[in-house]
């Protein structure tokens, strides 16, 4: 009995340490081509979130934080117009809680203005936005002053979609980040992961291209040269 109880355990020993060593690869996830190609990004709000009752301006105060963030980075320049955007980054402030109640209000993407980098962020000038499409139409939900019981969604989420597509958020997106405050106010460490990852693929991309395009070899300047008689 003894023995077979300690055969199980070297074996569960054994399964642990493989998980911890070299369970996962090692190897990062590279982003495809179209992130590093992009130049513009639309910042909307998840078209299914609701307006939180405890805190109704959420969503809006984190997108206005992500495009300040991404003006402050430079990479990208964002837009409002989803139609003129490489790259459209779907945010949801997260409630902390399995369920939360809200309303649902399409509104929340609907914001007149252009915008414009400042000294202290980012100002919004005349222009109107273009909403995303989906293959159904275009992705907000009715307005409706019934209040709805929201599962999930307990952690901020961050999703970024290619832009050029038909449809771009019926896809799958190209990169996402869930975390609790990962839209919080100010320094929002969503963007400092996409940047992060966005830095990594750029260093994978220069490596390929490299191995694939060797410098040719250089003469020895110690080697004597045979000249023709």
């Amino acid at each position: 009995m003894l023995r077979h109880l300690s055969t199980a355990l070297a074996a569960t020993l054994l399964l642990v340490s493989f998980a911890l060593a070299g369970g996962k690869s090692k190897d990062k996830p590279t982003l495809r081509s179209y992130f590093l190609t992009a130049h513009t990004v639309a910042v909307i709000v998840d078209p299914s979130a609701g307006v939180s009752l405890e805190d109704p301006r959420a969503n809006q105060i984190a997108q206005k934080d992500v495009e300040a963030a991404l003006t402050n980075w430079g990479r990208f320049l964002p837009v409002l117009d989803t139609t003129q955007a490489d790259l459209i980054i779907v945010i949801r402030k997260g409630s902390g809680r399995l369920t939360n109640v809200t309303v649902p209000d399409a509104r929340q993407n609907s914001r007149p203005g252009s915008i414009t980098p400042t000294d202290d962020g980012i100002s919004l000038g005349a222009q109107r936005g273009t909403p995303p499409q989906t293959s159904t139409g275009p992705a907000y939900p009715p307005i409706s002053s019934r209040p709805q019981a929201e599962i999930g969604g307990s952690e901020d989420s961050f999703l970024v979609y290619e832009g050029t597509v038909s449809n771009p958020l019926d896809g799958t997106p190209g990169w996402r980040y869930d975390a609790p405050d990962a839209l919080h106010s100010h320094n929002v460490p969503a963007v400092d992961r996409f940047r992060k990852a966005i830095a990594d693929a750029e260093k994978a991309a220069a490596a390929k291209q490299s191995q694939q395009n060797p410098p040719s070899a250089q003469t020895n300047p110690s080697t004597p040269q045979q000249s023709n008689p």
